[in-house]
């Protein structure tokens, strides 16, 4: 009986989110109400867990992903990703056309949201299918493979960043853990849809190719480069060089996602802004219209921090945690079922992701498990078949003017393959490590 107010919670979250059609911030607002009331706390006490998990959960999450959508954003308005996209593109050359895009969606997606990723690097891939002649599919899925590789797996990105903080995970290992599961299913997603990139045809509308004019000055690649993976340079490069000499103050200092992400901010100032040619009031105003594309994804995490105080505070999660812990099941195949489950339901990947870590947290923080790989087992099972109720869903199918059929075909098949590849990463380095 226990269990009865998490599940009828996560029921109510679902109904308000796919049948209503409510926000996902007051969604939860709602549902963490109803929780904490059927599961014996008063009004004012629900009020103060809400508040509480809210408190906690943005209080160090703000920082790094404000700085993330301004980092991202200066990114995308420099011309640095459409440089990186036609540098790597030529450097490759046409016959490992894929593996340029893998390497641009993977450089590319790091700093930026998926949606910004996507609505900047699609419009280059259906330019480049067109000229060299090449099925557009084949271009383009193996850079949307990656693209969900670094929104599911990888920090900075909000999911995976909110996850490693409810779960305790080192953010440096969680990134170097992100990146050696995330290179296989992207592979994997390559070879299992060499078919399908063939047969499918689209044939994207041309208001989606048009490219803007820059009137400034285009960073170098080598700057590009630099500047977008600046974050996992400094975070996982202070992890492995902790390992190798030991703790250390100003390693410590560096490898902070603050700090990192500060320090990447103002060297994209300088090199993508300042030094461009922008004046600093224009580079300022793009960095202040990041924030409005982070708002949204702060009010869910938001919403998520709170649905799992409300947890401890009736004292559901520590019933949850000994419950799945009798079962028997591997923590990280659990993790991934249970955010698989609320992604087919509802749809976002993000709410998917922090509910089912909401739920998972006492797993993750017994001891028992590696908190790092279990982040990863939560962020795969997120993005997993991706249907009818998820924007990206529809964001492919128009871009690539395919059928909704063609869009199962292509599209869904490879987030669950991603997923799945993904998480079977995830049981192999939990049985190397």
């Amino acid at each position: 009986m226990v269990f009865l107010p998490i599940l009828f919670g996560i029921l109510l979250l679902i109904l308000l989110v796919t049948v209503v059609k409510l926000d996902a911030f007051i969604s939860f607002m709602l549902v963490c109400l109803f929780v904490g009331l059927l599961g014996g706390l008063s009004l004012p006490e629900s009020v103060t867990a809400i508040q509480t998990g809210i408190g906690k959960t943005l209080g160090s999450l703000v920082i790094i992903l404000g700085l993330g959508a301004m980092l991202g954003k200066m990114v995308a308005e420099s011309g640095a990703a459409n440089e990186i996209t036609n540098r790597l593109v030529k450097l490759f050359g046409l016959k490992n056309i894929q593996i340029a895009l893998i390497i641009t969606g993977f450089v590319v997606g790091i700093p930026m949201f998926y949606t910004v990723g996507f609505v900047i690097l699609v419009p280059l891939v259906i330019v480049i299918a067109s000229r060299t002649g090449l099925p557009l599919l084949y271009v383009g899925l193996p850079m949307l493979a990656s693209l969900s590789v670094t929104h599911g797996f990888l920090p900075p990105h909000p999911a995976p960043t909110a996850i490693a903080e409810m779960y305790g995970a080192d953010l440096g290992l969680t990134l170097i853990y992100g990146i050696i599961a995330g290179i296989p299913a992207i592979f994997a997603a390559k070879f299992l849809l060499r078919k399908t990139m063939q047969r499918i045809k689209p044939v994207p509308l041309a208001e989606y190719a048009e490219e803007k004019e820059n009137p400034y000055q285009v960073p170098s690649l080598a700057t590009g480069l630099i500047i977008a993976l600046l974050p996992v340079l400094l975070i996982g490069g202070s992890s492995l060089l902790a390992m190798a000499v030991g703790e250390n103050e100003w390693l410590e200092a560096l490898g902070n996602p603050a700090i990192a992400m500060l320090l990447s901010v103002l060297a994209s100032i300088y090199f993508l802004g300042i030094r461009t040619g922008r004046k600093m009031t224009e580079v300022m105003k793009t960095v202040s219209s990041a924030i409005s594309g982070v708002a949204g994804v702060l009010l869910i995490i938001a919403g998520a921090g709170a649905f799992k105080e409300i947890m401890i505070a009736t004292e559901v999660s520590d019933e949850i945690g000994m419950a799945l812990g009798s079962l028997g099941m591997s923590p990280f195949l659990m993790a991934w079922l249970i955010a698989a489950m609320i992604r087919v339901c509802v749809g976002s990947a993000t709410v998917a992701a922090l509910t089912a870590a909401g739920i998972m947290i006492p797993i993750a923080t017994s001891g028992t498990v590696s908190p790092e790989l279990l982040v990863l087992a939560t962020g795969a099972g997120s993005i997993t078949f991706s249907h009818v109720n998820d924007g990206g869903f529809w964001l492919f199918k128009e871009y690539f003017n395919v059928s909704i059929r063609e869009t199962l075909l292509s599209w869904t098949v490879m987030e669950t393959t991603v997923s799945l590849v993904g998480l079977g990463t995830v049981l192999v380095l939990d049985l190397m490590f």
